[in-house]
């Protein structure tokens, strides 16, 4: 149980630094998603619809960019959004090394 509230511990005080870096790339995501949407004729909801599953990769497919500005976007939207899950990811990584080295008891950093 202290693993998981050392990580837990962590990895939200990571989101909690890094808060407005993650607030300016989901917010990047939503306003390129609406610009798309403005191009295409979409509704708002479509749009940022389309831009969260375009950023976390899914791409269902369902719609999809017709005008060559918007196919331009939606890769800008692609390439943040991989560095959004990267940077989630980077920031669960370091809270689990933390949490199983506080469990074995290492206090000095790993590494050289």
């Amino acid at each position: 149980m202290e693993l998981l509230l050392d990580f837990l511990k962590t990895y939200l005080s990571g989101l909690l630094h890094l808060w407005p870096f993650i607030m300016l790339l989901v917010g990047g995501i939503a306003a390129i998603g609406l610009q798309i949407g403005k191009l295409e004729r979409w509704t708002p909801s479509n749009a940022l619809y389309f831009a969260f599953i375009t950023a976390t990769t899914v791409g269902y497919g369902d719609i999809h960019p017709t005008r060559q500005r918007s196919k331009w976007l939606a890769i800008t939207i692609a390439l943040i959004g991989v560095l959004l899950t990267g940077l989630i990811v980077a920031i669960g990584l370091e809270a689990v090394s933390y949490a199983f080295r506080e469990a074995r008891g290492v206090t000095a950093p790993i590494g050289p």
